[in-house]
């Protein structure tokens, strides 16, 4: 087939060309397609901020298309598309920090791009946003031009190029993916119509088989027999997760899930001088769903200690377990002094990690170098933070930033300082949510849900919302995850279990470093993991206890120095995590480097807010209905995939309907029955056309020329009433009679004998 002509195009985008309907479904198909990787950027810019931006780059980008697309060939405005993007990430290249172009130059942020097809997600790379919206112009024109150039098949290629890209990073989901796909295949469908020529049924027909294939991948398993749906949102295909598996890996990314379940199975012994968080490692950047690890991981080095005063922990780990991928530790490693060296890295955020996995019986040894403030240290600390720390630990998404900022504000209202304003907001968490592993994944940002909607939660819904409530008021937070101490066994050993697995904050303060709070209920938390423990233990479950733990927990009646806190056994995290409940006898202190907050505040200063009540197991009343006011069924809104499911199911019957004619039918049915009020003369014309249909179906229809008069008297007996509304009918119709007592007799007469559903005569 030739290539079209410009006159050929102009003529296609006329209205009056016969093909312009089925051109304009494939213009809206492509504009689907177009979208499933235009809302990756979208949500990109909303994670990091430069929605405003995206959205007028591709308004512009769209609107100099439908421009161009008469002017421009083909092969000038592939060069443009293509000049399009290299000035975008020329852009980007431009915008990344000096110091990673110098150590890495051009080829390592090619590189990076390459690197993304392997399965990293684009919000992985420093400056995303930068990327965002270099990128968006030159994918954006391709495809909407070569539509508009009925270039159809280029179109989708172009369009599905994309898509498959953002598919490969993982960031398209597999909803999109489909939506994608199917509007992919209906840009061709209808394009070859708006070429060829095509009739109504066939555009219906096209329209019902996407809209099936949709269907029938969103609801039916992969596997035969399997439960989980590949598509739609809230599948189980397999069994709970824990907290251990979701969110302590050394994974760049960790999503917040809904409930989990506990592992009581050792995995590691510790020997230290004192007990502390095990830090596997920290996160950066949310995205309203789950944490990203940015920057680089760099090969093992001695690394620097935090800026203010610290404390030395020594400690020996021994794996207890056939594969663990990770190297837990006390906040910050600075040294590997036994162990292999060529098998650890280092993460951006501070942590050593293993390059492979590591097994039974593996040692190695860190030194650390933890932030010992004092009240004074961290009350004076102030907010002179550096340029790489606020650009890196202040980030929220646009679209919740505003409505926790709110929220925040009250809670922090009597806070001068940014550790009163963590420790005001870390009581309200404790105070005001209750604990509980059994929860529902929310659908919209995780942080948002859990202030505002949600009444319990687990450690990494606490964490979360601490992390981003303080971000909100400027106050430089980040996301940790590791172990608590586990259950001490001597006194220098511990034993830890994937129960003991959690997730905790990190506040900035300057000269002094990064210093943990924990915002999660500690009681309750302990109740579960010691009940779960319980359980292995007496299903003689394996792996749940090593030759010390089984003895039981080891205590002393030898009065400790505050610097080492002794122990009370640690409990069972309901979340498989244990925050190590080792705890001071004099100060009460749990473990951890953050000091205890009663120490650093002075009571009268006011910048808590409340009581802990969540320390004494009771869950906090949650707010609703009273008795009086009833209890009604809760109603969840649908999520967007499946309310994008809805609308292409009802896109597809109504296809369905008007290619099997039952449109038609239920229109001519509605027609029948049911009479809209108007003028007297259009009210007795309709309702004598109602009479007629109704005739033409018992007896026959009216032929042509024939008078309704004539009609009538052709049908012989007929029922009074109908030729009441014969006569009725020429007064208002010929006679000019337009009175409304008329027209309503005679709409009344038709909807009896209409109803009554019995021969009319």
């Amino acid at each position: 087939m030739s290539a079209p002509t410009d006159a050929s195009v102009g003529r296609a985008l006329d209205l009056g060309d016969a093909s312009v309907p089925y051109h304009r479904l494939a213009v809206g198909s492509t504009a689907v397609l177009m979208a499933t990787y235009l809302g990756v950027l979208y949500h990109v810019t909303d994670v990091v901020g430069g929605t405003t931006a995206l959205l007028a780059l591709v308004a512009g980008t769209l609107l100099a298309g439908a421009l161009v697309a008469r002017r421009l060939r083909p092969l000038q405005a592939g060069l443009l598309g293509g000049g399009l993007l290299a000035v975008g990430l020329v852009a980007y290249y431009l915008a990344v920090p000096s110091a990673y172009v110098a150590a890495g130059s051009v080829g390592k942020v090619v590189a990076d791009n390459v690197a993304l097809l392997t399965g990293l997600s684009v919000l992985r790379m420093t400056e995303v946003g930068a990327w965002a919206l270099g990128v968006a112009p030159g994918l954006a024109f391709g495809p909407w031009y070569l539509v508009l150039r009925r270039r159809y098949a280029l179109a989708v290629a172009a369009g599905g190029a994309a898509l498959g890209f953002f598919v490969l990073t993982g960031d398209a989901g597999s909803f999109a993916t489909l939506v994608g796909s199917l509007a992919g295949a209906a840009t061709l469908g209808f394009g070859t119509l708006a070429r060829r020529g095509g009739t109504p049924a066939q555009a219906d027909t096209v329209a019902v088989v996407l809209v099936a294939m949709v269907v029938v991948s969103s609801t039916v398993s992969v596997v035969p027999g399997g439960a989980a749906s590949p598509v739609l949102p809230g599948g189980s295909g397999g069994s709970t997760p824990t907290v251990e598996a979701s969110a302590v890996t050394n994974d760049d990314r960790t999503d917040i899930v809904g409930a989990i379940r506990l592992s009581p199975e050792v995995r590691f012994r510790v020997e230290a001088d004192e007990s502390r968080y095990w830090r596997v490692g920290a996160y950066d950047r949310y995205d309203g769903g789950g944490w990203i690890r940015t920057g680089e991981v760099e090969e093992y080095g001695p690394q620097g200690s935090p800026p203010g005063e610290t404390e030395t922990v020594t400690q020996t780990v021994t794996v207890e377990t056939d594969s663990f991928d990770a190297m837990p530790a006390a906040y910050r490693p600075t040294e590997l002094v036994e162990g292999d060296e060529s098998n650890t890295r280092v993460t951006a955020e501070g942590s050593f990690d293993p390059v492979g996995t590591l097994r039974d019986g593996e040692r190695y040894a860190v030194v650390s170098r933890t932030p010992d403030p004092d009240a004074e240290d961290l009350e004076t600390a102030g907010t002179d933070y550096p340029t790489e720390v606020e650009q890196r630990y202040l980030q929220l998404p646009d679209s919740s930033e505003d409505r926790i900022r709110e929220r925040t504000d009250e809670i922090t209202a009597d806070a001068e300082t940014p550790h009163a304003k963590a420790v005001a907001v870390e009581d309200w968490l404790e105070s005001n949510k209750g604990y509980s592993l059994s929860v529902d994944r929310p659908e919209g940002d995780v942080a948002e849900e859990f202030i505002f909607e949600m009444d319990e939660g687990y450690c990494t819904y606490y964490a979360t919302s601490m992390v981003a409530m303080l971000r909100s008021q400027g106050v430089p937070a980040r996301y940790a995850v590791g172990y608590t101490p586990g259950q001490r066994v001597a006194e220098d050993e511990w034993v830890v279990r994937g129960l003991d697995s959690h997730a905790w904050v990190e506040v900035y303060f300057p000269d002094v470093g990064w210093v943990e709070f924990d915002p999660t209920p500690a009681e309750p938390r302990e109740r579960a993991e010691s009940a779960e423990l319980e359980g292995a233990r007496e299903s003689d479950a394996s792996d749940v206890d090593t030759d010390e733990s089984a003895e039981g927990t080891w205590t002393t009646t030898e009065t400790p120095t505050t610097a080492t806190p002794t122990t009370t056994e640690s409990g069972t995290d309901s979340d498989g995590e244990t925050t190590a409940t080792a705890t001071d006898p004099d100060t009460g202190d749990r473990g951890g480097t953050a000091p205890d907050r009663d120490d650093l505040l002075d009571p009268e200063d006011g910048a808590t807010t409340g009581t802990t009540t969540a320390t004494t197991g009771t869950t906090p009343t949650a707010s609703g209905p009273t008795d009086d006011e009833g209890v009604g069924v809760p109603m969840e809104p649908p999520s967007r995939e499946g309310a994008a499911l809805a609308a292409l199911v009802a896109v597809g019957l109504a296809a369905a309907a008007r290619r099997t004619g039952l449109l038609a039918r239920v229109r001519r049915t509605v027609w029948l029955y049911w009479q809209p009020r108007e003028d007297p003369e259009t009210d007795v014309s309709r309702a004598f056309d109602r009479l007629e249909h109704a005739l033409g179906r018992e007896r026959r229809e009216r032929r042509p020329g024939e008078t309704p008069r004539e009609y009538l008297a052709a049908m012989g007996d007929l029922d009074d009433r109908v030729e009441r509304v014969g006569r009725l009918h020429e007064r208002v119709r010929y006679a000019g009679e337009r009175d409304a007592d008329l027209a309503d007799e005679a709409v009344a007469l038709v909807n009896e004998l209409i109803r009554e559903r019995r021969p009319l005569g």
